[in-house]
């Protein structure tokens, strides 16, 4: 008997839920001013109903001027200051809605105004929202608003539940950091972050444009975390495989093959890692740093430690920096220093701290240099205090010149004279005219000196203000009288092309396994200086003609 009664119970329950769920189901009118029965051209029953009408399904109420009801497809359409709202959190307005409320889905169409409390409030002229899957979609164009951002696109979808909102096709959003456009991305209404699925290029309000690859921007915080992109600075352009960005700190980081490309110089800037202070305008690059500079129809690598790139209002403050283990190399000048500034606005190079160049077959030394650029190629080198040339002969005799400061003179690349000011010293060894056997050294003391050269080699001198020479023969040299006091030899110190363009990642595999050789460095050095004359002095205002 007890047995019975609980089948019984359990079948009336079971007769209960399903009618229950079946009035769920059902779209009711709850309000109306008047109402009208009638057959559409297809034969279906509907109920008209005008003058503030309420509908009411679970917990979504849906408001109108006036409606029709098909009961049997349990479907309304509704006309006229029509209102949606769902629960304590969702209204939306428009002025015509077809409503299906077996499936719950809504399509609302003209000035559809989608609202989530306290969270955002989407605009449109066509939306469709589905209830059970809490997605509000647009299309034909929309306008998401939030306390932090507006965003536009053709398409759109946001989702209620995970507060997530999409956008596809001609995207723009505006904030008052900045603006930016894609072709796709989505976007957090609760946490206002930002998630880039396509190339979005985003300008600020200085006018730096950033351009994202992958990643995600946080528009509270104003940071961002980039798998790839692109920074766009007043003078530079800023690429890496990781971007991370701090608008509010003004600082962002690039990690990976990271590569800087100047606007107007031509210069590229490439390392492992970088960061650019947008305050201050300072870009710095370590990690295998490399700068590489188009001239004429060269290319000058440096690389050193670490690279700076300063940007300034004032074109005559910008300049790069390089700091520690500083390398060059150009077809027809190499050279190393302990650090090296570059002025753009007038070309120059300025090396530092025990700086050495080569050019062919010229070694040149000073405590400083500074390498004058113009055309694309080198036009002049000031070396100042405890300056030294040295070059090899055939016989390796070393050709030297020393003084206070010098000033090297270029032709197209090729150093044309040297003057040198303070304190003159030179030793030049004098060979037979098949330059295999010494004929003796000149040494000469002058104050000031010139010397020209032709094809890069030595060809004469010319000596001002009381000079001092003496020929020695070759029997009377000792070794010591064949150096200069500071002299250094250091031609194993010169860079090699191939150990600069080590560091270059943008260099593909293929250019690597096709290059030319490379020299090695352990060439002979061959002279340069045939017979040395000695002409009559002349008045210094000459010397640069």
């Amino acid at each position: 008997m007890i047995k019975l009664v609980i089948k019984y119970s359990l079948i009336a329950l079971a007769i209960t839920l399903s009618v229950q769920a079946i009035g769920q189901k059902k779209v009711k009118l709850k309000k109306a001013d008047r109402l009208i029965g009638g057959i559409d051209k297809s034969g279906k029953r509907f109920d008209r109903f005008v003058g503030n009408v309420v509908f009411k399904q679970n917990e979504t109420t849906i408001y109108c001027d006036s409606a029709i009801l098909f009961k049997k497809e349990n479907l309304v359409r509704a006309f006229g200051h029509v209102k949606i709202v769902e629960g304590d959190s969702i209204t939306i307005t428009a002025k015509r809605l077809v409503y299906t409320g077996d499936d719950k889905k809504a399509k609302l169409r003209e000035n559809v105004i989608f609202n989530k409390l306290k969270s955002v409030t989407l605009y449109t002229d066509f939306l469709d929202y589905d209830r059970l899957r809490q997605e509000a979609k647009y299309f034909e164009g929309g306008k998401l608003v939030d306390s932090t951002n507006v965003l536009t696109s053709e398409k759109g979808y946001y989702q209620v539940n995970t507060n997530m909102a999409s956008f596809k096709k001609n995207v723009v959003g505006k904030n008052p950091d900045y603006t930016l456009t894609s072709d796709t991305l989505q976007y957090h209404t609760k946490t206002n972050v930002v998630y880039f699925r396509d190339q979005t290029e985003l300008i600020d309000v200085e006018g730096n444009i950033f351009v994202y690859e992958e990643g995600q921007y946080d528009t509270n915080i104003r940071k961002s975390n980039l798998a790839q992109g692109e920074v766009e600075t007043q003078s530079y352009t800023l690429t890496g495989n990781q971007l991370l960005l701090d608008d509010i700190r003004k600082m962002y980081r690039a990690i990976g093959e990271v590569e800087m490309v100047s606007k107007e110089q031509d210069v590229i800037i490439t390392g492992d890692n970088s960061f650019f202070q947008k305050d201050k305008g300072i870009a710095k690059v370590y990690g295998r740093a490399l700068m590489k500079k188009i001239m004429d129809l060269d290319t000058l690598y440096l690389t050193a430690d670490t690279l700076v790139a300063i940007e300034h209002e004032d074109p005559s403050k910008e300049r790069i920096l390089a700091y520690n283990n500083v390398k060059i190399y150009k077809t027809d000048l190499q050279g190393r220093a302990d650090s090296m500034a570059y002025i753009s606005v007038d070309s120059v190079l300025h090396l530092y701290d025990d700086p050495v160049l080569w050019t062919d077959e010229n070694q040149m030394s000073a405590d400083s240099i500074n390498m004058i650029i113009a055309a694309g190629t080198i036009d002049r080198l000031n070396m100042n205090q405890n300056s030294f040339v040295v070059s090899t002969d055939s016989i390796d005799n070393f050709n030297q010149i020393k003084g206070r400061d010098m000033v090297a003179l270029f032709r197209t690349g090729k150093i044309k004279k040297v003057d040198v000011e303070g304190n003159g010293e030179s030793l030049f060894f004098a060979l037979n005219d098949e330059e295999t056997e010494l004929i003796g050294m000149n040494k000469i003391f002058c104050s000031s000196m010139t010397i020209n050269f032709k094809l890069n080699k030595a060809d004469n001198i010319s000596f001002y203000v009381n000079p001092d020479a003496q020929f020695i023969p070759p029997h009377e040299l000792k070794a010591p009288q064949t150096r200069l006091r500071g002299f250094s030899w250091r031609e194993d110190e010169k860079p090699l092309r191939e150990e600069l363009l080590i560091l270059d990642h943008t260099r593909n595999k293929e250019e690597k396994d096709n290059r030319p050789p490379v020299m090695q460095g352990n060439e002979k050095i061959v002279p340069e200086l045939k017979k040395l004359e000695i002409s009559q002095p002349i008045k210094s205002k000459n010397r640069n003609e």
